[in-house]
């Protein structure tokens, strides 16, 4: 019997206008009145993600937050942090350090702001279409822009993850120089051919889930997970039932049980109408 319903946000919950369709939001609204718990597990920060927890109405049916690729998780109920664990702080100072010698936008944020180094060195050209990342990554995220000329000075505060962001053929070519110093510090991992990502040792949304899920008796085979990315693999790994959308990529496709139809095409709401029977 599936007791939680494991959902990446951008590319499966999401549409690609960024809005949950009619029918998913309907369906899943219906499996929490049914007592399913909904878990919204992201590589965007909390901030980013409790618009659509609210949407779905997760605090009113115990639902659970996971940010930052699994470095935190929050109860949407209570707004209890149930798990989290943040790079050293010194760690990522190094990093960010090491960052300035390529061509590469780092970006971090506490609770209010997202820093960066310059407001208005965010453009980079992505299918062929110039693409102001900041400014998508701070309105996705709903913070405040802060520059700092050294982004190391800036933490003063959790570092959840460190988003890296760059032309695709760019980081493919330079991920290893940029990552290889800190393996054994961090784990890094492409989150879409613009993003890297780093986060603390052995992060992943599955490590999260399992934590929290051992203390509320739920089971990894009584779960249901659906994701898109290379991000999501250690939870469709995790969960009894593993689904791929059809715009997911094909390493995902291939370890899933099942794939669905597009985030454009209400897949979440035809797999799970299963359940609603």
């Amino acid at each position: 019997m599936i007791q939680a319903v494991l959902l990446d946000l951008d590319g499966t919950l999401l549409n690609d206008q960024k809005m949950i369709s009619p029918k998913t939001k309907e369906t899943l609204l219906s499996l929490q009145a049914n007592g399913i718990r909904i878990v919204l597990a992201s590589g965007r920060p909390k901030r980013g993600i409790e618009p659509f927890a609210t949407e779905l109405k997760l605090e009113q049916y115990g639902g659970l937050i996971v940010s930052s690729n699994g470095a935190c998780v929050t109860d949407a109920t209570t707004g209890e942090t149930l798990f989290e664990q943040a790079i050293d702080r010194d760690v990522a100072r190094a990093i960010l350090d090491h960052l300035t010698g390529f061509d590469v936008i780092p970006m971090l944020n506490d609770e209010t702001y997202m820093y960066v180094n310059d407001v208005f060195s965010g453009m980079l050209e992505l299918n062929g279409e110039p693409f102001n990342i900041i400014k998508y990554e701070s309105r996705g995220g709903r913070f405040q822009l802060r520059e700092e000329p050294r982004l190391a000075d800036a933490i003063a505060f959790p570092v959840y993850k460190i988003l890296v962001a760059g032309q695709p053929d760019y980081l493919q070519a330079n991920v290893d120089a940029m990552s290889q110093p800190f393996n054994q510090q961090v784990t890094g991992m492409f989150t879409a051919n613009m993003y890297y990502e780093f986060t603390d040792y052995g992060i992943d949304k599955a490590r999260a889930l399992d934590h929290v899920f051992q203390q509320v008796g739920i089971a990894s085979d009584q779960t249901i997970a659906f994701g898109d990315g290379h991000n999501d693999r250690s939870m469709l790994e995790y969960a009894g039932i593993s689904v791929a959308m059809d715009n997911a990529v094909d390493a995902i496709k291939a370890i899933a049980t099942d794939v669905t139809r597009s985030n454009n095409e209400e897949g979440i709401a035809l797999h799970l109408a299963r359940y609603l029977s």
